[in-house]
């Protein structure tokens, strides 16, 4: 996988226009200065943690005796889900949990809104997959994380812009392209088994 693509996935599945809504109702009651430090915070703690895990995902996997073709699979599973999330978006959202005056730590803005458990595995799988390429995912990881701050920083600007219709419909077609990254994965981790079986 080249980087780009790498980081065009990474920024797929942290899917900051679909998570925008979130944010916005999550922040509503926190003054608008207080937001924007909140928000960087929040950021920098998910960069953080998926740091850990692209640079510790190698070791995890050799402790758990894990094959790569099963991290494959598994991984495009959990991509497919996130994919259908997407397209068919649940009704509700975290919102609601948290209280007038509250202010977030971590949960739920930061794991598991932007590290969430399918970016989390996607960097376990690049790095056991292709470990001598770790500034590639580095790079890939640092370049989807600072378009999504970028977008997260300026939300209120892209929903003036795109409207509430049209981060649905982005967040349906990014939704489309992960089901499709989801299931070239899945054959490759399902080619790979039975090329080495």
């Amino acid at each position: 996988m080249e980087t780009l693509s790498a980081a065009v996935m990474l920024f797929l599945i942290m899917d900051p226009m679909g998570n925008l809504p979130v944010f916005t109702s999550i922040l509503k009651h926190v003054e608008k200065k207080r937001r924007r430090v909140i928000l960087i915070r929040e950021l920098l703690i998910a960069l953080a943690i998926m740091m850990a895990f692209l640079f510790m995902g190698e070791q995890i996997l050799n402790f758990l005796s894990l094959k790569k073709e099963a991290v494959s699979i598994s991984g495009a599973i959990i991509l497919f889900l996130i994919g259908l999330k997407m397209i068919f978006p649940p009704e509700g959202g975290l919102g609601a949990s948290l209280g007038a005056g509250d202010e977030p730590l971590i949960v739920p803005l930061a794991i598991p809104m932007i590290a969430g458990p399918s970016i989390l595995a996607t960097l376990l799988l690049l790095a056991h997959q292709e470990p001598d390429r770790m500034v590639d995912w580095s790079l890939a990881l640092l370049g989807a994380w600072s378009l999504t701050t970028v977008i997260l920083m300026f939300s209120e600007l892209f929903q003036r812009i795109v409207g509430e219709k049209g981060l649905a419909a982005i967040e349906r077609l990014m939704g489309m392209l992960l089901l499709m990254i989801s299931v070239q994965m899945f054959l490759d981790g399902i080619t790979s088994y039975f090329t080495h079986a």
